[in-house]
Formats: C-alpha cells, sequence, structure tokens
C-alpha cells in the first residue's frame, strides 16, 4: 500500500534503537524523510548510516540530545524546521518498588518520558498549523491503562501521555493535523532484550525459556501470548502518520497484542 508520505519529513525522538528504529525504517521505506535522535552522538551517527545503508536513497539524518538535559533540548528544538510527522518515542523504564521510588525518580521519569513530548509539540504544532498539515504521534502503553504494581512510576507517564494527546488534539479541530497515541504491549526492543537476557543468564535459562516464561507471569492473558516486535509497532505508525489516517485523530490505538481488556 502507497502511504502516501513521499517528501513528507519526520522527527523521531528516541530512535537510534526499538521502536523509534523501527518507525524510521518503515517511514523511509515510504520514501518520507526522516531526522532520527538518540542521547549518544557517536550511536545517533552509527544508526543514521546502518539506516542509509538500507535505504541507500534515503534522505535521513540524526541530532543527538539528551531529554535529560534542558540545554541539549533547546539546541534540538532550534533545529526542527518543517517537520510534517512528529513521533514522540524518547521514553525510559525501570522495575522499582513503589516503597523504593524516590521524589528523583519519579521527576526524571516525568520529565523524560512526558515533558519531551510536551516540549516537541509545543514547538512544532504551529509550524503544523501555519501549513494545515501535521502527524504527531505518541507512542505510549497499555501500561499506562493496566498500571504495573512494580512500575507504578513508569505506567504514570504513560498514561499522562495519553492525557497530553487527547488535549492537543483539541487544537487541531477543522484542520488536517491529527494527534494520537499508540498503546504497545509487551515489546522486544533492546532495552528489553537487554534485560531479558540478564536475567535468563541468572536463571539459567536460554532467552526463548525467559521470554516464554515472562509472557506467562506478566501478561498470560495475552492473545499474541509472545513479545510483540517493534516492527509490528511501527507498521501502525506508519499508517497514522499516512494522509489515509486524516479521519482518525484524537485516538488512543492499541497495539498491545490482546493483552488489554478495556479501554
Amino acid at each position: 500500500m502507497d502511504l502516501k508520505l513521499e517528501g513528507k519529513r519526520a522527527f523521531i525522538s528516541g530512535s537510534t534503537q526499538g521502536i523509534g528504529y523501527a518507525i524510521a525504517q518503515q517511514l523511509l521505506n515510504e520514501n518520507a524523510e526522516v531526522i532520527i535522535n538518540g542521547r549518544n552522538a557517536d550511536k545517533t551517527a552509527q544508526a543514521v548510516a546502518q539506516l542509509q545503508a538500507e535505504f541507500p536513497k534515503a534522505k535521513v539524518a540524526g541530532i543527538a540530545a539528551d531529554f535529560a538535559n534542558a540545554q541539549a533540548i533547546e539546541n534540538l528544538l532550534a533545529q526542527l524546521t518543517n517537520i510534517d510527522m512528529l513521533i514522540n518515542n524518547v521514553g525510559i523504564f525501570e522495575l522499582k518498588d513503589f516503597e523504593s521510588t524516590s521524589d528523583a525518580d519519579w521527576q526524571r521519569m516525568f520529565d523524560i518520558n512526558v515533558m519531551s513530548g510536551v516540549r516537541l509539540s509545543r514547538h512544532i504544532l504551529p509550524q503544523m498549523l501555519a501549513k494545515n498539515w501535521g502527524r504527531i504521534l505518541f507512542i505510549s502503553s497499555e501500561s499506562g491503562v493496566n498500571v504495573p504494581e512494580n512500575m507504578i512510576h513508569y505506567g504514570m507517564s504513560k498514561a499522562a501521555m495519553m492525557a497530553v494527546a487527547n488535549g492537543v488534539s483539541k487544537l487541531t479541530k477543522g484542520t488536517a493535523i491529527t494527534v494520537n497515541t499508540i498503546l504497545g504491549g509487551p515489546t522486544y526492543s533492546a532495552g528489553v532484550a537487554a534485560t531479558v537476557e540478564h536475567i535468563a543468564q541468572t536463571q539459567n535459562l536460554s532467552v526463548a525459556q525467559m521470554k516464554n516464561a515472562i509472557v506467562q507471569q506478566t501478561n498470560p492473558d495475552s492473545l499474541l501470548q509472545r513479545f510483540i516486535e517493534p516492527a509490528e509497532i511501527a507498521s501502525l505508525a506508519a499508517y497514522l502518520c499516512s494522509p489515509l489516517a486524516v479521519a482518525t485523530n484524537g485516538a488512543s490505538l492499541r497495539a498491545d497484542g490482546g493483552v488489554l481488556r478495556v479501554l
């Protein structure tokens, strides 16, 4: 299917690996221009080189910026002009007991997972309104609905992302701009893979055994019965960026593998 994205320009936060990188691949495959982002300059440059090797004719660039650094964010925003598609993907997660989660932990989770999207959207939305076209996506999680007991601060941040997207969507009334949220399910991104591999090693299990055990323990009612691949989230993201998806606005769409029963 031609998603009619040729010549459109995207910025994807947190996109040197995992879901963000997979979204970059999908958009480049649709002949869009893509700017990726990572905290580390070398890793960002490496990811750009990998994408250029995979898509030799594509226009792809990278901007390194740590969303925990206020000055880095300001420098990033100054470079973002003429953006047609904004994908708010950058985020952190951690397993932590509620009693052990400090005020600083809560603030860091909110600043990176929520305020990153607020700052980017606040900067880019006026550009979109001026030309009456744009797409803003927030990559949230089913954890924002079914908040995990060992990641309450993370669940809070993902719920807040949905709230921000819902509010911002109302600013697009009567335009060709859409603002939507994707609720991803348990996804085997690079960060999750590293955690799973570490746990598997400590328990003397294969990675495949550990992945299956985690799914059965944490999401026994999953309809997919496995981790979601980043590309499976990216496919929905690419469609929502398309002109074909103009009738979908202010929505929270599930790509959760059937983990959630209600929304």
